[in-house]
């Protein structure tokens, strides 16, 4: 089966052809970073006008590489939610139109249901069953994933998540839009131990995160100091050392709670370097297998939506002629 993925949740258009025998087969993805850094910050209509202007011209892209004429494909899969209502709603309608059309099914996608598989698209994929951390500018939560559709929320952040609070770290120390990548950079030139931040919850029990407090540490850090350049990347190596210990005290404490061998990160912030290389040296002494998958495939993008949508609709799963989306969806276990 041949399914064509269409992601629009929020700044970035991505478009995929999936096939369930060979794989991926093209994929295309289109960043409105440029777009949104002036204001610094993502504005809802102007990135909804934005995929409107793109998204026609991906699917055709990506119907080139792969060299698929319409009639291959046998269904369109769509990100539904959560998101941007009017990015949601262009990728939603785009997607059922054209299943209309061509008279093939159609299936709406949980946009963190597809971070959590987006390793499945790897040479080498995880296998059922694993706990997956999934660390974006949206959400920080470890889940537990016994099979496809069946998922356990194990803890989650109580106020930023992670990716918000590198963001809003970053935009502190005078770093451009999307600050998380920047401020990664900016660390690799910072002296360790020249401040500790505190790894907020480690000493509580439980698997839940909290990363405002830490935003807020870094603030007076920051209000205390003069910020010379030496400064800010010691002030942002600080902060990216606690986060990053944070993150693996708590997936180690996770799988020890469910007793499982495998450990799949998800979500942009798992493009971190520092968050790579720490997790793969603190789970290899539990012997734990790590996966990840590759960076284009971190932040959002067609690929996954497709992959999801093609084993949803193997499953016998498929939307009817009526459109939703979701802003806000809460995956629950699904059988």
């Amino acid at each position: 089966m041949i399914v064509l993925g269409i992601e629009t949740s929020c700044d970035e258009t991505g478009v995929a052809l999936y096939d369930s025998e060979r794989g991926l087969l093209a994929h295309t993805l289109h960043s409105q970073i440029d777009l949104h850094a002036v204001y610094g910050g993502v504005v809802p209509e102007l990135a909804s006008r934005d995929h409107v202007r793109k998204i026609l011209p991906l699917i055709d892209e990506v119907l080139k590489q792969a060299e698929i004429k319409t009639e291959d494909i046998q269904g369109v899969a769509y990100t539904a939610g959560p998101g941007l209502v009017g990015a949601l709603l262009v990728g939603a309608m785009v997607g059922r139109s054209l299943a209309y059309a061509w008279n093939i099914k159609a299936i709406p996608v949980h946009h963190l249901e597809a971070h959590l598989l987006a390793s499945m698209l790897e040479p080498l994929p995880p296998s059922f069953p694993f706990v997956t951390l999934l660390v974006s500018g949206g959400h920080t939560q470890l889940i537990k994933v016994k099979e496809y559709g069946h998922y356990e929320l194990l803890g989650e952040t109580v106020d930023d998540a992670v990716g918000e609070a590198f963001d809003k770290t970053a935009k502190l120390l005078g770093l451009g839009y999307p600050g998380g990548a920047a401020l990664a950079k900016l660390a690799e030139k910072g002296v360790k131990n020249r401040f500790h931040f505190p790894r907020p919850m480690i000493d509580r029990p439980g698997l839940e995160f909290s990363f405002s407090g830490l935003k807020t540490f870094a603030a007076n850090t920051i209000n205390q100091h003069h910020l010379d350049d030496q400064t800010r990347a010691d002030i942002a190596c600080a902060f990216q050392d606690a986060v990053v210990e944070t993150l693996v005290v708590k997936c180690r404490r996770a799988l020890r709670l469910v007793g499982w061998k495998t450990l799949v990160v998800a979500g942009g912030v798992g493009a971190n370097q520092q968050l790579r290389s720490e997790l793969q040296s603190a789970m290899a002494k539990e012997d734990v297998k790590v996966f990840f998958p590759r960076q284009e495939f971190c932040t959002d993008n067609g690929a996954m939506i497709a992959y999801v949508g093609c084993q949803r609709l193997l499953r016998g799963e498929q939307a009817g002629l009526g459109v939703n989306v979701y802003p806000r969806w809460e995956y629950q276990e699904k059988t």
